[in-house]
């Protein structure tokens, strides 16, 4: 009996061991998501912006080939005319390189990069997102599980007053009536065990979507991070922390470079262009006989080059409409980041309602459960005098099970509006929380593309397959 006890401790030791923190839901969370994944393609997308843009200031090289063939054979009245056949081809190199713009190609750069820093902080607001939903599914899954435990445990409390009331009915001292309500209240109170095994399925699918696998046993969330002591410094460090106005900045930025870059559309540019040509002609002749053939060929070539100034005199107003454009988009840019801090502080203030809300009602269901087991105890006490009737005994019971389950809820909602406030103030991240792998760099594809590598060719090109490789893209 000893060996076959002490084989299940060896079997089920790894098990406790092995149980599931906040911290490793979040990492798996992290590691698993499809919304990271597609955010950061959509960033190595728009880093792409920015080697297109600079590849303009480049020389453009181009190459084109040309080869035709005709034959004539003409016959006029009774005569035969000579009949003749024609080859030519030709092969021209062409460069072409953009000497002078004032500068409309460069602020082209300047606002590709700065689109690249906003996508950036969009991709801290995903990494929110996704961290948020994996705490949110972490602490359902407790809170569903703590439900199922004490509605099964309420489920063997009202079963044990139910034979006790048979009991009591069997000696007469109380009524089919007091037997009947033992019934319903268990038929009740076994609903409400389903229900909350059904709730706790529901919550087990949301974990599995948020964090990318099935629950395992699960650990207490460990003591919350720490926040700020008022609502103002929150507000104060969102205003400087969070993303999305972060991002509203960049979208500024962008927008009033846009005015400049209208501007200097209207201005000329200069190109320079090389191009050499090589070609050969070969003509035959086919005289009538006995005369034969003749045959006449030579190659040509040249080297040509140009300067070519070029810029807009009238575009029916097209342009004047583009600069307006620009400036009415930078005012909404500007409008626009006013809305996004008003938003952010709005939802500042709403956790930390919450995170209040939720530390005040934990704080009355710990008062309501101790009043409510004091009254329970002395309704079962005074039932076995016949002072309370079956009833008060199970009125009183329930009152505990709500008070229970409010502590339940109040408890997950407390800690869960804490990472509310930290992803309102924009600290909700895996290098804030500390969790200890490695994140993304959103800077080496950058770094390794801006200069609008030659894949496969230069020695950058090679780099960005080596990136590519390690991101899991080829």
């Amino acid at each position: 009996m000893t060996a076959i006890c002490l084989s299940a401790l060896l079997v089920l030791a790894p098990v406790a061991a092995s149980a599931e923190t906040l911290a490793d839901a979040m990492v798996a969370a992290y590691k698993n998501s499809g919304l990271l994944d597609q955010q950061r393609a959509l960033l190595r997308a728009e880093d792409e912006n920015v080697a297109v843009a600079v590849s303009a200031l480049r020389p453009v090289l181009s190459y084109t080939a040309q080869g035709s063939w005709n034959f004539n054979n003409p016959s006029v009245g009774g005569t035969t005319p000579a009949a003749s056949e024609s080859v030519s081809g030709s092969l021209a190199l062409t460069a072409s390189l953009l000497l002078f713009d004032f500068g409309a190609t460069d602020k082209r750069i300047e606002i590709a990069r700065e689109n690249v820093l906003m996508t950036r902080e969009a991709l801290v607001g995903v990494e929110q997102n996704v961290l948020l939903n994996a705490v949110n599914a972490y602490l359902n899954v407790l809170s569903a599980s703590d439900t199922v435990a004490l509605q099964a445990n309420s489920v063997r409390l009202i079963t044990q007053e139910l034979r006790a009331a048979r009991d009591r009915f069997e000696v007469g001292e109380i009524t089919q009536t007091d037997v009947s309500l033992a019934e319903a209240r268990l038929a009740a109170s076994r609903a409400a065990e389903a229900s909350a095994q059904g709730n706790l399925l529901v919550a087990r699918e949301a974990y599995k979507a948020a964090v990318g696998r099935m629950p395992g046993r699960l650990s207490p969330p460990p003591n919350p991070p720490s926040v700020p002591s008022t609502v103002e410094a929150a507000k104060s460090q969102a205003r400087g922390r969070h993303p999305d106005i972060k991002a509203a900045q960049r979208s500024v930025s962008v927008a009033e470079m846009s005015i400049e870059l209208a501007k200097r559309s209207t201005m000329p540019t200069l190109n320079a262009q090389v191009q050499a040509t090589t070609g050969l002609r070969s003509t035959t002749t086919y005289s009538p006989p006995p005369i034969g053939t003749t045959t006449s060929s030579g190659p040509n070539a040249g080297v040509s080059g140009s300067l070519t100034l070029s810029g807009p005199i009238y575009s029916g107003g097209r342009l004047s409409a583009l600069y307006r454009q620009a400036l009415a988009q930078a005012e909404a840019a500007r409008a626009g980041l006013h809305v996004t801090v008003l938003n952010v502080e709005q939802a500042v203030g709403n956790a930390w309602a919450q995170l209040a809300i939720a530390t005040a009602s934990l704080q009355a269901t710990d008062r309501q459960i101790r009043a409510s087991t004091v009254a329970l105890r002395g309704a079962r006490e005074e039932a076995t005098l016949g002072a309370r009737t079956t009833l008060d005994v199970l009125n009183a019971e329930q009152e505990l099970l709500d008070a229970r389950s409010s502590a339940i809820q109040a408890r997950y909602d407390q800690y869960l509006a804490i990472y509310n406030l930290l992803a309102a103030m924009g600290l909700l991240t895996a290098d804030h929380l500390r969790l200890g792998i490695a994140t993304y760099d959103p800077s080496a594809y950058f770094n390794t593309v801006q200069n609008a590598p030659l894949r496969t060719v230069s020695p950058q090109g090679e780099k960005l397959d080596h990136i590519l490789e390690a991101l899991g893209k080829r």
